[in-house]
């Protein structure tokens, strides 16, 4: 396991790597976006790399405006985008948290497993709607902050705490059943991967949320 995990924390830090000297060069239109293929970088590994490359990746070089018809692509990338865009708050959040936890040791309940937990899911609402706002705010420059704040709540709330579910729920069963004694320690390789697997099935339980929410027009496609 301990072998396992490093190769794929370092498979995760290349492809973060590999996506960010890319950005370099042809950044995203929209600019927090930059941010998000670099985070899921670190979790989805070689995954994240074909996904950038596939359907991600900006097709004009810095400078150059992007044609509308560019921006045109099938409907489940365009979920996909919007479920990293989310993810890529609660990621940020995951990694805060649990370091965090490190030095403030947080409880709920005599455990330091849910008190991280409850630190991660605050701060993926903060993360998750600021890189909302912000997407939101390029979208509609003129838009009053606080209807844009409104609206970044309502495109992400459950999408993101979708997300956070599937983190816990994995992290549950490493700390309970794949490992004795609550899990491996935050400081350990083993952690950080079973956190890198945490958001993958996070993905996939916020991917349909995503979709429900673009099917009701209560959050754009990307």
């Amino acid at each position: 396991m301990y072998t396992v995990a490093n190769i794929s924390i370092a498979l995760g830090l290349c492809s973060a790597a590999i996506i960010a000297i890319d950005l370099v060069r042809r950044p995203q239109q929209m600019t927090v976006m930059n941010v998000v293929w670099i985070l899921s970088g670190l979790w989805s590994g070689i995954f994240g790399v074909w996904a950038y490359f596939a359907f991600g990746r900006n097709k004009t070089l810095r400078g150059v405006k992007m044609r509308s018809m560019d921006m045109k692509r099938p409907h489940w990338q365009s979920v996909a985008l919007s479920t990293l865009h989310c993810g890529a708050g609660c990621t940020l959040a995951d990694i805060v948290g649990e370091l965090l936890q490190l030095r403030v040791s947080l409880t709920v309940g005599g455990s330091l497993l849910f008190g991280g937990w409850i630190m991660d899911y605050v701060l993926a609402l903060a993360f998750g709607v600021g890189f909302q706002y912000l997407a939101i705010r390029q979208m509609n420059p003129d838009m009053r902050s606080g209807k844009v704040i409104g609206r970044a709540v309502k495109a992400d709330f459950l999408s993101l705490t979708a997300w956070q579910v599937g983190m816990c729920a994995w992290m549950s069963l490493a700390a309970f059943v794949l490992f004795a004694g609550g899990g491996p320690s935050r400081d350990s390789a083993q952690f950080w991967f079973m956190m890198q697997i945490a958001m993958a099935v996070g993905f996939f339980c916020s991917y349909p949320v995503n979709a429900a929410l673009i099917k009701y027009g209560v959050k754009s496609a990307m």
